[in-house]
């Protein structure tokens, strides 16, 4: 079995010292928390948790996909935010990116504070792509 590899994409924001941004092992990919960064300015997005949540989203597209897997592989999400009455915006954006069945598995906690002051943070879990291991 090939050892765990570290996933590195300039399209998303770059991680900080102590994590990756994903690490894939053994047909999996294992994504970090995301946040609502815009990788070119490495600010936050401005506007609403809507805002954040769908750049958030559009950070692990980019990671996944630089790991030979996409958004149509996800398994395993998760989601964290500040304050659960974001939680129906949240979850409108959401659906803009899982549109088809089945949908991920999902979890979503209310926590006291996330990095970074965010309101919002989503990690997932998905397999990496057939084509990708060949």
């Amino acid at each position: 079995m090939a050892p765990p590899v570290a996933v590195l994409t300039d399209k998303a924001p770059k991680p900080i010292p102590q994590l990756s941004q994903a690490v894939k092992y053994n047909g999996m990919v294992y994504c970090s928390g995301s946040l609502g960064v815009d990788p070119k300015t490495s600010k936050f997005v401005e506007g609403s948790v809507k805002d954040r949540t769908r750049q958030a989203l559009k950070n692990l597209s980019a990671v996944l996909e630089a790991a030979g897997s996409s958004l149509k592989n996800v398994v395993k999400v998760n989601v964290f935010l500040t304050d659960m009455s974001n939680f129906t915006a949240m979850n409108e954006v959401y659906d803009e990116f899982f549109v088809w069945e089945p949908k991920p598995c999902r979890t979503c906690v209310a926590v006291h504070q996330l990095p970074f002051n965010s309101d919002v943070e989503i990690e997932c879990t998905a397999f990496e792509s057939v084509k990708a291991r060949l």
